[in-house]
């Protein structure tokens, strides 16, 4: 069960999440939980950069929309998971904590997506 933490200075709601279920989830659901938390965190995003007066994320549902029918003609699924991952890094440094590596996430990316959705989700 994840834990829910209300984003200081606005009503937005993030999870936490567990990092195993983000990179399990997708194979048992066929990939429709990892559409659903794409969209979910890409709305945390979005809220949390609302209540810091930034601008984090542009719809969370085009940047869903960009993997999936969008992922067929593989760009917008590319262009999704790198804005993301720029999106994630500045949520950290707003937040005060250590931004994730962007070199580390292309590594998982290419090598093992599963782990790549398990470290944007602990970050």
């Amino acid at each position: 069960m994840a834990h829910e933490l209300r984003i200081s200075g606005s009503d937005g709601l993030v999870k936490i999440r567990n990092p195993w279920a983000v990179a399990l989830l997708p194979f048992i659901t066929f990939g429709i939980y990892y559409l659903v938390w794409w969209h979910r965190i890409n709305r945390e995003l979005c809220d949390f950069g609302y209540a810091n007066d930034v601008d984090l994320a542009t719809s969370p549902a085009l940047s869903t929309l960009a993997l999936f029918p969008g992922g067929l003609i593989i760009v917008p699924a590319l262009v999704s998971y790198w804005q993301g991952t720029k999106r994630v890094q500045e949520a950290g440094r707003i937040g005060g904590t250590e931004p994730i590596n962007g070199w580390i996430a292309l590594l998982l990316y290419i090598t093992i997506s599963p782990a790549f959705w398990a470290y944007i989700q602990v970050r």
